[in-house]
């Protein structure tokens, strides 16, 4: 059976600024690579995560100026939760009590819960005997009390079983825990990223897309055959087509909608982010693919001021 956790999680910003802000120097996560929006150059896409870009540790945004607020609502990613030391809650309760943190217990585990600027419904889990993992680091936010990767991505749906059954057989994940309304499946052995927690609200309005909502989650491929074994078991066993597949430089990636009408990726983990840019300057240049290169100049006389 496949194993695959999350890859990355992909949502809609308002201001470019704000959002670079609040992600490296709140959180304190690396920018580990600034591009453009492939199929809509005039905007921003943020990439943020450890120091080399993990699987699993990936969160990337629109920024989109003038976007309406999205609502929230079924068939959405509507919490992505990342994972620190068990003992860094009281540090992050402090750091974030400006953008409503509150406290909470999840599955035995101790949760803060808050929103960005935008407002994306984000929270943090704190963990035992992760402290010696690898640490991005800033002056403010030292490496006892840093983001290690994703914990958790939290799904609102009508009904969750169809989506379930598409976690175990095609992404290898298993139902390890009820509580409540929430279901969760994980994936043995694959840390971060390795959690989805399905909530069910039958009868709930659909979700809006729009600023402070998560565009699409995508899964981890190892390779370009991987992948495509996933696309023929999403048809063959599941009736499901994907996108074909396309190329977005650090990853090539499928999509498609799972049945609970979340957008779903599958992304290769090759070739990473280091493919154009040395790694420890990760983040520090304005990159385009090469369909846009020629049309540099025009592309950053429209890009938003970061400084």
């Amino acid at each position: 059976m496949a194993r695959n956790g999350i890859h990355h999680v992909t949502a809609i910003a308002g201001n470019a600024r704000r959002n670079l802000d609040f992600y490296t120097r709140i959180l304190g996560l690396r920018l580990v690579k600034k591009t453009v929006n492939f199929d809509d150059p005039g905007a921003y896409h943020f990439y943020y995560g450890d120091e080399a870009g993990s699987p699993g540790t990936i969160l990337t945004f629109f920024p989109w100026e003038d976007a309406a607020p999205g609502r929230a609502g079924a068939g959405e990613l509507q919490e992505t939760v990342f994972r620190v030391p068990e003992g860094a809650i009281g540090f992050w309760a402090t750091r974030l009590a400006d953008y409503g943190a509150q406290r909470s217990t999840r599955f035995g585990e101790a949760m803060l819960s808050f929103r960005d600027p935008d407002g994306m419904r984000l929270a943090i889990v704190g963990l035992p005997g992760i402290e010696a993992e690898p640490a991005w680091t800033t002056a403010d936010v030292t490496a006892e009390n840093a983001i290690r990767g994703f914990h958790s991505v939290g799904l609102t749906l009508n009904g969750t079983q169809a989506t379930g059954d598409i976690l175990e057989d095609v992404f290898g994940f298993r139902e390890v825990g009820r509580e409540g309304d929430v279901t969760r499946y994980a994936v043995e052995g694959t840390s971060p990223g390795g959690i989805v927690d399905l909530r069910a609200v039958a009868g709930a309005l659909p979700a809006r897309l729009g600023r402070g909502s998560v565009h699409h989650l995508a899964f981890r491929a190892a390779d370009d055959a991987a992948e495509m074994e996933m696309v023929r078991k999403l048809a063959t066993e599941h009736g499901l087509r994907t996108t074909e597949q396309r190329n977005r430089d650090y990853f090539r990636s499928v999509y498609f909608r799972e049945p609970g009408h979340v957008l779903f990726e599958i992304a290769t983990d090759i070739p990473g982010f280091a493919v154009d840019e040395p790694a420890d300057r990760l983040g520090g240049a304005l990159k385009l693919p090469a369909f846009l290169e020629g049309h540099r100049q025009q592309i950053e006389a429209a890009l938003p001021a970061l400084a």
